[in-house]
């Protein structure tokens, strides 16, 4: 029997695993609000908490935040396992999308909030983590695979 979607799951495994090691890393390594340098006033590794979404938008809005990461991650594997077949950058896409939303929803769950860490001073670009990494590449792969594809021909 063969995996379908095999990109897709190596995708959302690989990424959900890596976003849940390092938050772990950073609550059992740091102290709330603490920060380390890694490149001096350009990035730094500094572990705060969200209640929010992205740009700490719906700050405190954490019980429908929960909600939608289970929404979206059960309507992406849905999609994997019932839907139509996904090309390459497809898979890597909602693959991507999908253990981001793993990763911040299972936080909004356990912990109430999400992780952040990943803190890049030089642009002060506000405290993030991996899985908002993977949910942005996700959408790069979902753009690649709707503008990558060679116009339709038909007018021959």
């Amino acid at each position: 029997m063969r995996l379908k979607h095999r990109f897709f799951w190596i995708a959302t495994v690989a990424g959900f695993l890596l976003d849940q090691l390092t938050k772990y890393w950073v609550i059992q390594t740091f102290d709330l609000r603490e920060t380390r340098p890694l490149i001096v006033g350009i990035f730094h590794l500094t572990y705060v908490t969200n209640t929010g979404a992205a740009f700490s938008i719906f700050t405190g809005k954490v019980e429908w935040l929960r909600w939608l990461s289970l929404a979206v991650s059960l309507g992406l594997i849905t999609l994997a396992c019932f839907g139509p077949s996904l090309n390459h950058w497809e898979q890597w896409g909602y693959g991507l999308i999908l253990s981001g939303a793993m990763g911040n929803g299972i936080d909004r769950f356990a912990l109430g909030h999400v992780t952040d860490f990943l803190d890049f001073r030089l642009i002060n670009f506000p405290v993030f983590n991996l899985a908002d990494v993977f949910i942005n590449m996700g959408i790069v792969c979902l753009l690649i695979s709707v503008f990558g594809k060679p116009p339709n021909n038909q007018n021959r």
